[in-house]
C-alpha cells in the first residue's frame, strides 16, 4: 500500500489520459497525478492506434489548451481538409463528383500518427512533473463514496501494490473499466463496423489520375494530405497519411448493408475493395508486401449512462461514450470531457458542492453527444448520393462550426450562466438540426443521384470559409451571444435554401417542409455548388 493518497489516479496513459493529466497539471501545478499505462514506450509508429485524423476542436485543444503546437507543426501533418469522391465501382476519380477545398482553410487541423504523438505525450508528461507509470496493469479498484478515497490495485515489474486517490479518472479506452464495473454501457441505436490497416508507403492519390484539369483543382496539388473518403451505398473508406510515411486505410460500413464477415481479414477487405473501390484496391494490391497491421471493430459506437460523478470519479475518451470516426469527433469529445473534469476538480479543490455541477456538465456533454449522433444514426445510406451528401456535409459543418466550436473556442463549456442565457438559441439549433437530418432522408428517397464530373469547392462558399476563419476570434459574452444568435439564424436560412434547392428538382419535397422554409425576412440562397 502506498500510504500517501494521491490527488488523482488516471487509469490509462493513452491520448485521453495523458492529455487529461497535462490539462490538470497546467491548471493546478501542485496537483499530485498518477497515470497508469499498461503499454511501455517506445510505442510503434504508423501501426499503433487508429484515430489519426483531428478536426478543429481537437486541434485547438492540443495546440492552444495544452501548448502542443510546436509538436503538431514539426512532427505531424497539416490536414488538407475533408475530401470525398463518389467512386463506388468506378476506376477514375477524375470522372466523378469530388467534394473538398481547393486550398486549405485558415483554422488548422492535423493528421496524427498516434505512435509518434503518444510517445511524445509520455515524455512531455514526465517533463511537466506528472507521475507517469508504464507497464502497469490495473488488477482491480474500489470506488469510494462521499469523502472516502478510491483505491486501485496494480501489478508491474516491481510487483503488486495498492494506490489511493481523491479522484479516480477512467481513460482506459474500450476496456471501459468503470463503465463495465458499473454497467453503464448503452446501445445508442447506431450500428456500424470498421476495419482498417496501415501500409508502409505513401498513397499519392494525386497521381492516380492523368487528367490535367483534375490535377490543377487543388493548390498545392496535395490531395494526399486530406482525409480522403471514397464513398458508396452504406459505407465510406478512408485514406489518412501518417507522418512516419505510412498510410492508414479503413472501411466503415453499416452493419446490415455490409456485414463485418465480408471484410474482417485483409484478404476479404481487399476483395471487398476490388468490388466497391477498384481504384483504391489497385494501389493496395501493389503494396501487399508493405502491410503493417490489420484490425477491426464490431459495433464500434456506444453510449454511456454516466460520465461525471459527485463522488469524484469521471470518464473520458472511449472509456465513456463513442460516436463514429466520420468527421473525426473522437478527440473533440476527449477535449470536452477533459475540460469538464478539470473544472470539477477545481471546484472540489475550492470546497464547492460538486453534485449540481456534475449533473449540469453531464447534461451538456450528452446534449453535444446526441446532437452529433444525429449526423450518423440512420444516415449511412446517404453515402452513395452525390447530390444529397455534399449538402449534408456543408450543413453538418455549419452546425459544428456555428454552435459547438463557438462554445469550446470561447471557453464557455462550463459557463452555466452563459449556457442558460443562450438556451433558446442552442435548443433552436438542435431542433433545426434534427429537422434537416430528417429532410436529407426525404430528399435521398427521390434523388436522381447524378454523379457529375465536377469539383464542389467549399472555398467558393464565402460564408463557409468565413466561419472557419473566425473560429479563433476572442469574444466577450455579448459579442458571442450575438454571433451564436446570428449563426442559428444563418442555419435557418441555410435550411430553407436546402429545401429550395431540392424542391427545384422534386417539388413534392416542399410538402411537409413548411417549418424549414417558413422564415421571416429576406430569403437568402447561401450556396450554389453545382453550376
Amino acid at each position: 500500500m502506498e500510504h500517501k493518497p494521491h490527488d488523482a489516479i488516471i487509469m490509462g496513459g493513452g491520448l485521453a489520459g495523458l492529455t487529461l493529466a497535462m490539462q490538470l497539471k497546467g491548471e493546478y501545478p501542485d496537483m499530485d497525478i498518477v497515470v497508469l499505462e499498461r503499454h511501455t514506450r517506445p510505442l510503434p509508429e504508423a501501426a499503433f492506434k487508429v484515430g489519426e485524423s483531428t478536426v478543429e476542436i481537437a486541434a485547438h485543444y492540443f495546440a492552444d489548451t495544452l501548448g502542443l503546437l510546436g509538436h503538431l507543426e514539426a512532427e505531424q501533418i497539416r490536414k488538407f481538409g475533408f475530401r470525398f469522391f463518389f467512386s463506388d465501382g468506378r476506376d477514375d476519380l477524375a470522372d466523378v463528383t469530388e467534394l473538398g477545398v481547393s486550398a486549405v482553410l485558415p483554422t488548422p487541423s492535423y493528421q496524427i500518427d498516434r505512435g509518434i504523438l503518444e510517445n511524445f505525450l509520455g515524455e512531455e508528461a514526465l517533463r511537466r512533473g506528472i507521475d507517469f507509470r508504464e507497464g502497469v496493469t490495473v488488477r482491480g479498484f474500489d470506488i469510494g463514496s462521499g469523502e472516502a478515497a478510491h483505491t486501485v490495485r496494480i501489478r508491474s515489474e516491481a510487483g503488486e501494490a495498492e494506490l489511493s486517490a481523491r479522484w479516480l479518472l477512467d481513460a482506459s479506452g474500450r476496456a471501459g473499466l468503470v463503465r463495465r464495473k458499473l454497467d453503464l454501457t448503452r446501445d445508442n441505436g447506431h450500428h456500424a463496423n470498421a476495419v482498417w490497416f496501415r501500409v508502409d508507403d505513401r498513397l499519392e492519390i494525386d497521381q492516380w489520375c492523368d487528367d490535367a484539369e483534375w490535377k490543377d483543382r487543388c493548390h498545392p496539388p496535395e490531395r494526399w494530405r486530406s482525409t480522403n473518403h471514397l464513398v458508396g451505398p452504406g459505407y465510406w473508406a478512408w485514406l489518412i497519411p501518417l507522418a512516419s510515411g505510412a498510410h492508414s486505410v479503413g472501411i466503415v460500413a453499416d452493419a446490415t448493408t455490409h456485414p463485418l464477415d465480408t471484410m474482417n481479414t485483409f484478404d476479404k477487405a481487399l476483395a471487398w475493395l476490388w468490388k466497391h473501390q477498384p481504384v483504391l484496391a489497385r494501389q493496395v494490391e501493389a503494396r501487399k508486401d508493405k502491410l503493417l497491421d490489420f484490425a477491426f471493430f464490431r459495433h464500434f459506437s456506444y453510449g454511456c449512462a454516466r460520465m461525471f460523478s459527485s463522488d469524484r470519479w469521471a470518464l473520458t475518451g472511449e472509456a465513456g461514450a463513442f460516436l463514429d470516426p466520420f468527421y473525426s469527433p473522437g478527440s473533440d469529445f476527449i477535449s470536452i470531457s477533459n475540460t469538464y473534469i478539470t473544472l470539477l476538480v477545481g471546484m472540489d479543490r475550492r470546497g464547492e458542492m460538486l453534485a449540481p455541477h456534475a449533473r449540469l456538465f453531464e447534461r451538456l456533454f450528452f446534449s453535444f453527444y446526441e446532437g452529433t449522433l444525429r449526423m450518423y444514426r440512420g444516415q449511412y445510406n446517404l453515402f452513395d448520393d452525390p447530390e444529397v451528401l455534399p449538402i449534408k456535409v456543408i450543413w453538418d459543418y455549419a452546425y459544428y462550426w456555428g454552435v459547438l466550436c463557438q462554445i469550446v473556442f470561447q471557453k464557455r463549456l462550463g459557463d452555466a450562466a452563459f449556457i442558460a442565457r443562450m438556451g433558446p438559441e442552442l435548443l433552436a439549433g438542435a431542433e433545426l438540426n434534427t429537422q434537416v437530418q430528417a429532410f436529407f432522408q426525404r430528399w435521398h428517397a427521390v434523388s436522381e443521384k447524378r454523379n457529375r464530373k465536377v469539383m464542389l469547392d467549399q472555398r467558393d462558399l464565402t460564408w463557409f470559409a468565413d466561419m472557419n476563419r473566425t473560429l479563433h476570434d476572442v469574444l466577450d459574452d455579448d459579442t458571442l451571444a450575438e454571433r451564436l444568435a446570428n449563426n442559428v439564424n444563418m442555419m435557418r436560412l441555410l435550411a430553407a435554401s436546402i429545401v429550395e434547392r431540392a424542391a427545384a428538382d422534386h417539388p413534392s419535397l416542399r410538402e411537409g417542409s413548411e417549418a424549414l422554409i417558413d422564415i421571416d425576412g429576406e430569403r437568402t440562397r447561401l450556396f450554389d455548388l453545382v453550376a
